[in-house]
């Protein structure tokens, strides 16, 4: 993908870019899987001029009116998953089949596409048995299930219950080290990080970073009525979407410096009552660190939840736990790697002042919509979290230390270098570093073209992959409001950088070859 190319075309093509059974981002693209889902749904019982959307629950679909179905799967995750529509498919092709030799004794009709054949047996009928098995020819044993469950190191699928526990127990910090899912089971939680006191039954596990994001927003909502949010910094588009649209509104505070700060509590001298301020630690695309203890000291004074999205800092980094009432997280981005599968995560702050209320209402009201399958592929990606990051860590510093020192680099955004980088070593972890995703700015645009056109790297809008990935950030998440963003100093030409696992000796030539041609 060349920056120089047609934008439009571009603009079009991004939800394909990585691989994977869920194009990224899945909000964006639906599924193929799901689109031919939903049409067969909408031949046998829809009417003339109607659409359908699928969503994982009769819950979840009462949460938006239809007219604005769209915008309510795109920004907020909470779709089906691309794997459940295979199933569907399957078992739907399944019953034609069966009744095609019924009626006729003819062969059955062709199908429009199969479903992998890993969905042959319902669910509840898979019996518990030794993770790897032999293919067996003459049974019809699926081949790629063996080969996910041999080399893939994928369970069964009657392991599913035991895969969201050892996510959940990874999250909550019990882990130090890489360890299968035996280890991850055997191992009681003790306190969490830093022994504060929470275990996995704090973590909830959601489809999608943004379903995280939207559940944590409309459970304060539910638990503390109605009122206006705060949206501090500048952040991924999604998250202001959601706090604008689904409920009262939205201050927005895009800049997220100390001076705004100071009006966000004038503000609220002045009567104003918020249910919430929503922060990411670090931003996304700016890599700023806003003033936790400071924004802390705030919430406690005038009665407002603190909501954290740390899926850039992620949980071996960075520690906002004792700032926040509630943390979020994409488990789709560096806990995977992978990119091949979505998940979320939200963490109750077992100390915080709505602790109570909140597990309450939890309790009562929440669902685990977050697919079997998918919490299989993504118990597999994160056995290896712990060394992943170290590395990313390692090979982010190095690159950005590289471009820094470039003549034609106007500006290099990485935590370890912005102004703010107290406010992020005030939550850094013992051994933490400062993440794998950067961004930087030159001082043409024509220098930014050139230079993204040189990358020999992948190009595509997602971050946390275990190999680099570059975006024109800017380019693609604002298009239609390049000047609206830039008043937040995201500049329209911005290239952001997710570092990837390949050999530091590698990247450093790939950058380096592509300053060469400025």
């Amino acid at each position: 993908m060349k920056l120089s190319a047609q934008l439009p075309r571009l603009l079009l093509t991004t939800g394909e870019c990585l691989t994977g059974p869920d194009a990224y981002p899945l909000r964006f693209f639906i599924h193929k899987s799901i689109q031919e889902l939903a049409q067969m749904i909408l031949q046998r019982l829809g009417a003339p001029g109607e659409a359908t959307m699928l969503f994982p629950s009769l819950e979840v679909s009462k949460q938006w009116e239809f007219k604005i179905a769209k915008q309510f799967w795109q920004h907020t995750g909470d779709g089906i998953s691309s794997r459940r529509a295979e199933l569907c498919l399957d078992e739907v092709h399944k019953i034609v089949r069966q009744s095609s030799v019924a009626t006729t004794n003819n062969n059955p009709p062709s199908r429009v596409s199969k479903g992998p054949k890993r969905y042959s047996r319902p669910l509840e009928k898979i019996e518990c048995k030794p993770a790897v098995q032999i293919p067996d020819v003459e049974t019809g044993v699926d081949s790629s299930r063996y080969v996910e469950e041999r080399f893939g190191r994928n369970l069964d699928l009657a392991f599913i219950s035991s895969a969201k526990l050892a996510i959940r127990r990874r999250i909550a910090g019990t882990l130090k080290s890489n360890v299968g899912l035996k280890d991850a089971l055997g191992l009681l939680s003790e306190g969490g990080r830093l022994g504060e006191g929470f275990s996995e039954n704090d973590v909830y596990l959601y489809p999608t970073g943004m379903s995280a994001i939207y559940n944590a927003h409309r459970l304060l909502m539910s638990a503390r009525g109605p009122k206006k949010s705060v949206c501090y910094g500048f952040p991924y588009i999604d998250t202001l979407k959601i706090l604008e649209k689904f409920g009262p509104g939205c201050h927005f505070f895009g800049h997220g410096s100390a001076k705004e700060l100071e009006e966000l509590e004038t503000m609220l001298q002045s009567g104003e009552e918020i249910l919430g301020l929503f922060c990411e630690f670090p931003s996304n695309p700016l890599l700023k660190s806003p003033n936790m203890a400071r924004i802390r000291e705030l919430a406690n004074k005038y009665n407002f939840a603190v909501v954290v999205d740390e899926t850039v800092g992620n949980f071996l980094n960075v520690h906002v736990l004792p700032y926040a009432d509630l943390v979020v997280s994409s488990l789709t981005k560096v806990f995977s790697g992978d990119s091949n599968v979505m998940g979320g995560s939200m963490v109750l702050n077992p100390n915080g002042r709505y602790y109570k209320l909140l597990k309450e209402k939890l309790c009562a009201s929440y669902e685990d919509n977050y697919w079997g399958e998918d919490s299989l592929f993504l118990e597999r990606n994160s056995r290896d979290f712990v060394s992943r990051i170290e590395r990313t860590n390692k090979n982010a510093e190095i690159v950005s230390d590289i471009l820094r020192q470039h003549p034609r680099v106007k500006e290099v955004y990485y935590p370890k270098y912005s102004p703010t980088r107290d406010y992020y070593d005030a939550c850094r972890c013992t051994t933490g570093g400062y993440g794998g995703l950067l961004s930087v700015t030159f001082h043409t645009n024509e220098d930014a073209i050139e230079m993204f056109d040189a990358l020999e790297t992948a190009k595509g809008p997602s971050l946390g992959t275990n190999f680099t990935l570059c975006c024109p950030y800017t380019l693609l998440a604002h298009y239609g409001e390049l000047e609206w963003a830039g008043q937040f100093g995201v500049d329209s030409h911005l290239i952001r950088i997710s570092v990837g696992l390949e050999e530091t000796e590698e990247l450093v030539g790939v950058f380096e070859r592509a300053l060469a041609v400025l």
